[in-house]
C-alpha cells in the first residue's frame, strides 16, 4: 500500500502538510523532492502587478496554444536543426 502526503523540506527535516492516517510508527518512507511551481518574478524583472497584467493579456490564447496540435512546437528548435 502506498500513501501520498505532500510536504516541505526544511531544516533538514520533512514536514507534512497532515498527519497520515493508519500508518504504523517507524513505517518506512520514499521521498521525492519536486521542483517548485513558484516562479521568481525579480529574475525576469517584473513585479506581480506586471505579472498579472501579462497573464490577461495572453489569456486570449490560453485555449488554442494549450490544443494538442500546438505540441508540434514544444521542440521546434531541436526539430528545426535536424531539418
Amino acid at each position: 500500500m502506498l500513501t501520498r502526503i505532500e510536504g516541505i523540506y526544511r531544516n533538514g527535516r520533512i514536514e507534512l502538510a497532515q498527519l497520515p492516517v493508519n500508518i504504523p510508527e517507524e513505517a518506512k518512507a520514499i521521498v521525492t523532492f519536486i521542483e517548485s511551481e513558484e516562479i521568481d518574478l525579480g529574475t525576469y524583472g517584473i513585479d506581480e502587478t506586471q505579472a498579472e497584467s501579462l497573464r490577461d493579456n495572453l489569456a486570449s490564447f490560453a485555449e488554442d496554444w494549450n490544443s494538442p496540435e500546438m505540441s508540434i512546437y514544444d521542440n521546434y528548435d531541436a526539430a528545426k536543426s535536424n531539418g
